[in-house]
């Protein structure tokens, strides 16, 4: 499984990228917004820090014609950028529009397996299935990854499922067990998954 982080905050970035592990990042204008830095600036700087990973640069509009300027500019900044675009109607023709351009992309706000074979018909890179507002709503989240992943593989789409709205390590058991190919969590979730008691008391014992 691929690992990615999601924030704004470079420092996070930074010092997750030190570990080795990381594949790539996701962020969005809130989350960057939050670190209280530019949001060009801001993606320039996590893809130096993970250098070869894909960072999702989200777009904001929603009328078609804005957000293709919108998602060619971003696009324009670095070649490790996937353009992260909301399951909209418009959304999904861009998607097809870049997807044409040999332009990656994420879509986000992904609920369903019906919403995942719309991403995945119109050539998404990536699919970005929530988990924690799901469970926010009294469904099960997880239900619809390993749906959409088991769909995916089924019909043979490129596209990878990307779990994302991850809201404790327990969430990044479930996508490994459905077979998710791609997970991103904040950072919080990423150091929580080092620290277990056993391994706290085993090397307390060692010293």
């Amino acid at each position: 499984m691929k690992l990615f982080i999601d924030t704004g905050d470079i420092e996070e970035v930074r010092r997750a990228a030190e570990w080795g592990i990381l594949d790539g990042g996701t962020t969005n204008p809130t989350l960057i917004a939050k670190a209280g830095k530019g949001f060009k600036e801001t993606v320039l700087q996590i893809c130096e820090a993970v250098p070869g990973g894909a960072i999702s640069a989200e777009v904001v509009a929603t009328e078609y014609e804005l957000l293709l300027k919108e998602a060619l500019e971003i696009a324009s900044w670095h070649p490790q950028i996937v353009v992260k675009v909301p399951l909209i109607e418009p959304g999904i023709r861009l998607v097809r529009t870049l997807s044409d351009k040999g332009i990656r992309t994420n879509v986000t706000l992904v609920f369903s397996v019906t919403q995942a074979l719309m991403a995945a018909k119109a050539g998404a890179t990536y699919i970005s299935n929530f988990v924690g507002r799901g469970d926010d709503m009294s469904a099960d989240g997880m239900d619809a990854v390993a749906d959409t992943v088991a769909r995916v593989e089924n019909y043979q789409f490129e596209s990878e499922v990307l779990v994302a709205s991850i809201r404790h390590p327990l969430h990044v058991v479930q996508s490994i067990q459905a077979g998710a190919p791609v997970a991103t969590m904040p950072y919080k979730i990423l150091e929580m998954m080092f620290k277990r008691p056993l391994t706290a008391l085993g090397l307390t014992r060692f010293l």
